[in-house]
């Protein structure tokens, strides 16, 4: 079974905590609704993967996976700390 990880260029590694800390950082300190976090973090994830990688059709899917890869590993660590 492949993981979204497979797929994921390791120079680009580094965006999927960045990305988790600045939705943290945007839950506790912006009035933002909740449900904007991850189409920000998205946009997030378009600029700096462009930065790092380029700005190219690959960087865009990249960019893709990475903000896929952080938010549900959010929500997993959510889920699984949840103790309802």
């Amino acid at each position: 079974m492949m993981a979204i990880l497979d797929f994921i260029m390791e120079e680009a590694y580094i965006l999927i905590p960045v990305l988790m800390i600045i939705g943290r950082i945007l839950k506790i300190s912006t009035n933002l609704p909740t449900r904007f976090i991850p189409i920000t973090l998205l946009g997030l994830s378009f600029l700096l993967t462009g930065v790092m990688l380029g700005l190219t059709f690959d960087s865009a899917i990249q960019s893709v996976l990475i903000a896929g890869a952080a938010v549900f590993g959010h929500q997993l660590y959510k889920q699984l700390m949840n103790h309802d």
